[in-house]
């Protein structure tokens, strides 16, 4: 399956929380991951980032495809480099 995760977090759980997604997933923009991922390890990551954020004032989006080709990806602008290619 693929994966792109958003989250908007309180300053102070921001750095926690990247740290997490990074783990299992490309930061490809503030803010914004995506990649390939396992059904057990999303199950991980939820259970990680739940004991991080709090539910009543942050929030975490998980889109889930079956594949990376279940969407066209458009960009304008800087591509962060981490990701390793250019669309």
């Amino acid at each position: 399956m693929y994966l792109i995760v958003t989250y908007d977090i309180e300053e102070k759980r921001v750095a926690k929380v990247l740290k997490t997604c990074r783990k299992y997933l490309k930061w490809v923009q503030n803010s914004v991951f995506e990649g390939p991922i396992t059904e057990g390890k999303l199950e991980k990551l939820k259970l990680e980032l739940e004991k991080i954020i709090d539910e009543e004032k942050d929030s975490v989006r998980f889109y889930v495809m079956d594949s990376e080709s279940a969407f066209e990806l458009q960009t304008m602008g800087k591509v962060k480099e981490e990701y390793g290619f250019v669309v």
